[in-house]
């Protein structure tokens, strides 16, 4: 049970400042304010318990089959590439959140989600943790710190942009990944070296 809450906590905290800043977060702004706030909250849910779910179960699949030191210092790897990745910055991305107007806004939310975060950041770290923590963990975590992060986009998105300057989200994203890119790194290389 230990196993199990440990990974739900872990993947809660990544994923929650992975996507402090990101497109999904940009995404769940401009949908609340073209969209019912119940089609625009329960459509993130799907699509980000969807998202989540196929991550850690490709993660998961992938743990049966290598060595999970070797797995371990892949995601130490990956998560200082996403510290370093979170100090450039996103870039200019204002298309990927331009979403056309539907009769129906929850299957707009589900749709555009699913297609704007396939290969994105948060799949990968939810494949990473899936392959070395408890699965049902990971999803159960994971899917609730993206779905908070976005709901605080939703509902305090305008007050952060207004008040947190982006570079200091950034930074301090950007130093929780190396920090525990670095943990993982130095974990690993000791289990391989022993």
């Amino acid at each position: 049970m230990e196993a199990f809450f440990t990974a739900v906590a872990l993947s809660f905290g990544l994923i929650f400042v992975g996507e402090m800043g990101d497109k999904s977060q940009l995404m769940a702004l401009t949908f609340a304010t073209r969209y019912r706030l119940r089609s625009v909250i329960l459509g993130l849910l799907i699509a980000i318990a969807v998202l989540i779910g196929l991550s850690v179960g490709v993660g998961a699949a992938l743990g049966n089959f290598l060595p999970t030191d070797w797995i371990r210092l892949a995601a130490a790897v990956l998560f200082i590439g996403f510290g370093l990745w979170a100090l450039r910055g996103e870039g200019d991305e204002d298309d990927d959140h331009a979403v056309k107007e539907r009769r129906s806004g929850l299957l707009t939310v589900i749709g555009a989600m699913i297609l704007a975060e396939l290969g994105d950041k948060t799949m990968i770290m939810s494949m990473t943790l899936g392959s070395q923590y408890n699965g049902w963990g990971v999803w159960i975590g994971g899917t609730a710190g993206m779905l908070a992060a976005d709901l605080l986009a939703v509902f305090a998105g305008a007050w952060v942009v207004r008040r947190i300057p982006e570079q200091f989200v950034r930074w301090g994203s950007a130093a929780v990944f190396i920090a525990v890119g670095l943990f993982l790194g130095v974990d690993a290389v000791r289990a391989l070296a022993g």
